[in-house]
């Protein structure tokens, strides 16, 4: 839904403005072709229209950009199915075409920007549920409840994210029982994993779902007056707070009663 259409009559004209813009400083162009991706394909092809959208410039308004913005969209492993590819196998054919393309186009390599986003911190995240009410619904469904959901975690409900889990202190036992892990929001889409393999659960278990690192806080909401959990950084053996426990004192803490209805 952002940037501009590749039609003639409407990229070279916002080109031109741009260039010659006293308020802009048009550094040149950027892509970006989606999220989760574990194919270089689509990189590829967005990178040769830059590309000539670059001589384009040149050949039209002689003007050379100075920066190449690729995007980023790098898939990370949130299961088994995800084939999480390194940077390497992104960048490296896109690096040889600009390079080719600088030395025959006699100009200097753009600068190269990436957005890797999710990629640095997807993986490196964990979030910590307790179990609470155990629900079998003999024939149809086990539930297992806990202390979050999608108002810490709004992935699945919005878009129908997987993940994968383990209970952390029954780690090293056989996952056999056949669970769907759902939140404490009053929404039928608050389910956090469907269909998951865990050991036997008990109330007060602590339940782990991987790879919560990127659009986890970022996308936390009070929804249902749920405070936001706190984040904790874990290195070495040690642990530190990086962001506090919300109180629910903070979250009221901007709404006021009017004095009419007092």
């Amino acid at each position: 839904k952002f940037g501009f259409p590749l039609d003639d009559d409407v990229i070279f004209p916002a080109i031109e403005k741009a260039i010659n813009s006293p308020y802009i400083n048009f550094l040149g162009f950027h892509f970006h072709v989606g999220s989760q991706l574990h194919n270089n394909e689509s990189h590829l092809k967005a990178l040769k229209i830059s590309l000539k959208l670059i001589k384009d410039t040149i050949d039209k308004y002689n003007y050379v950009t100075q920066e190449l913005n690729v995007g980023g969209g790098f898939g990370i492993r949130y299961t088994d199915a995800d084939d999480k590819k390194p940077y390497a196998y992104f960048l490296d054919p896109m690096m040889a075409e600009i390079e080719e393309f600088s030395k025959r186009m006699n100009i200097k390599r753009p600068e190269i920007v990436i957005e890797p986003g999710r990629s640095i911190v997807g993986e490196a995240g964990i979030t910590l549920y307790t179990i609470g009410t155990i629900k079998d619904i003999e024939g149809i469904r086990k539930y297992v409840s806990v202390d979050g959901g999608m108002t810490d975690n709004i992935r699945p409900a919005l878009y129908q994210a997987k993940y994968e889990c383990v209970i952390a202190d029954k780690a090293s036992q056989p996952s056999t029982d056949l669970v769907t892990i759902s939140g404490k929001c009053c929404e039928s889409g608050d389910i956090l994993i469907r269909d998951a393999y865990i050991p036997l659960a008990e109330r007060g278990d602590i339940l782990a779902i991987f790879s919560t690192g990127a659009y986890g806080y970022a996308m936390a909401s009070n929804y249902n007056k749920n405070p936001f959990p706190a984040t904790v950084l874990v290195k070495e053996g040690k642990s530190e707070v990086i962001v506090k426990r919300q109180t629910y004192e903070h979250m009221i803490a901007n709404e006021v009663i009017p004095k009419s209805l007092v």
